[in-house]
């Protein structure tokens, strides 16, 4: 990654490595604008900013009249995370709301509507708080642990405006891990069926066996 990184005045005289290093990780205010801070932050294209790991190189710094602070070109490197499509994840429940449940997973949040829980139909429990199935009773509640799958992600850089990302259930493998656990055990618990069928030969029949008549030879 690549950025114009701004030095104040108060950091000169200190190793400019660590200082351009720390800006670039927490970074600081200066006139109503973030500089740096990259640690934390979501880019549109690269994904979720995990941790800066690496400053590659520092260009030498110009000073801009009426500023003070020195500005420097710096090439550094990130550990980012960026969701696929049709990735599986796993991640907890934060949130629960009358459509349905939102997930942490790593830094981001995705959202499972409740038609995308189960092929149950599901009803909200206000009072505990939790969205649960009208026939199978299956239950979803915050702190819950799920494994889902990644069906749309649009992540956006601006503050003011919300990454979206939305997930499924409904598919083999996925859900609550307690229902996984279940389906897994009622699997193993099922007798096999499957009968495997021997195909007997016909038995012969005990008895003294015809005697073999000798071939005739032709008479002269």
């Amino acid at each position: 990654m690549e950025d114009l990184v701004r030095v104040p005045p108060d950091e000169f005289g200190k190793p400019l490595e660590a200082v351009i290093e720390n800006i670039l990780k927490i970074g600081y205010e200066f006139n109503g604008r973030t500089e740096g801070g990259y640690e934390g932050k979501i880019d549109r294209d690269q994904g979720a900013v995990l941790a800066v790991t690496e400053v590659k190189s520092i260009e030498d710094g110009a000073v801009i009249p009426g500023d003070g602070a020195a500005f420097h070109n710096v090439v550094f490197e990130a550990l980012v995370y960026k969701p696929e499509l049709h990735e599986i994840v796993d991640g907890s429940v934060v949130e629960i709301v009358e459509f349905g449940a939102f997930i942490r997973f790593g830094p981001l949040d995705g959202l499972i509507h409740v038609s995308q829980i189960t092929d149950d139909f599901i009803v909200y429990d206000k009072k505990r708080g939790a969205l649960v199935g009208k026939e199978s009773s299956k239950t979803l509640e915050v702190g819950d642990k799920v494994r889902a799958r990644v069906v749309a992600a649009s992540l956006s850089s601006d503050k003011g405006k919300e990454s979206k990302i939305n997930l499924t259930m409904r598919q083999p493998g996925l859900g609550k891990f307690e229902w996984l656990k279940e389906a897994k055990k009622k699997d193993k618990d099922k007798p096999d069926k499957t009968e495997t069928k021997k195909t007997k030969e016909p038995e012969k029949k005990k008895g003294k066996e015809p005697k073999k008549e000798k071939p005739k030879g032709d008479k002269k």
